[in-house]
């Protein structure tokens, strides 16, 4: 069996006293692209949040190559290990939300380049040279001195994922990449996340589009009350799910 790049272990996690994630298990394999499903407030973007360290989790462990950060009931390491830890945990992956979340007094080319100077001390021309080239890379190569406010909410959402990737993560994570484009722009932004599949990089896609979903994944992951049901390729999970919940889901989309 290929070594997962993330493993996630027992992982719990409640908003003052209601509990959204009940003991969550996964293993995501790398170059692979695996699909979150299931119904809204199931906690699919609460554990997107918990693997980059925006939500502290409270009970388990996350694992993202050889980094682990644990937290057992009743008992706590270090402060400044747990934090550093959760810091290197960020750094290690990219995310991508439903709001474009580009600053608006900047060009996209700035967007792009801006946060590795920042964070990883990357040399300006350095950071300016490689934005030029993933903005290329996502179609926007002529929109690099745009403004947000100048693009389109597709294009603006393709300069998102240009500023996730300029920090060179080992994961993408995405909490619902589309769900605030209109239909027609929909396409451009699934089109280079199949890019970015067909070169190997390791996403992680909560979604609501079931046909990407279905035809782009490696595996799809069934959530329902906080915990994974089922997981498995999508053709077994779309064709013959196992638990009547997954077909309940997936009965509105067929």
């Amino acid at each position: 069996m290929t070594e997962s790049i993330i493993e996630v272990s027992g992982l719990k996690k409640s908003f003052h006293g209601h509990p959204v994630l009940r003991g969550v298990d996964l293993r995501v394999e790398p170059s692979q692209l695996t699909a979150l499903i299931g119904p809204s407030g199931c906690g699919k973007s609460t554990l997107l949040r918990c693997l980059i360290g925006l939500d502290v989790f409270d009970e388990g462990s996350i694992r993202v190559g050889a980094l682990c950060l644990e937290r057992l009931s009743g008992h706590s390491r270090a402060a400044r290990d747990q934090t550093r830890t959760a810091h290197e945990l960020r750094c290690s992956m990219g995310i991508v939300f439903q709001a474009f979340n580009l600053f608006p007094h900047m060009t996209t080319l700035d967007n792009v380049a801006r946060p590795p100077v920042i964070v990883q001390s990357v040399s300006a021309a350095q950071a300016r040279a490689e934005a030029l080239r993933l903005l290329e890379k996502v179609g926007l190569g002529e929109k690099a001195m745009h403004y947000p406010a100048q693009l389109s909410g597709g294009q603006q959402q393709r300069a998102a994922i240009a500023r996730a990737l300029a920090m060179r993560p080992k994961v993408m994570l995405y909490d619902e990449p589309t769900s605030a484009l209109d239909p027609g722009l929909v396409e451009e932004v699934l089109e280079v996340m199949k890019e970015l599949d067909r070169e190997g990089i390791t996403q992680v896609v909560v979604t609501h589009e079931m046909r990407f979903a279905r035809e782009v994944a490696d595996k799809i992951v069934f959530m329902s009350e906080g915990t994974v049901v089922e997981e498995g390729e999508p053709e077994k999970i779309f064709s013959d799910p196992a638990d009547i919940r997954t077909r309940q889901f997936l009965k509105r989309f067929l």
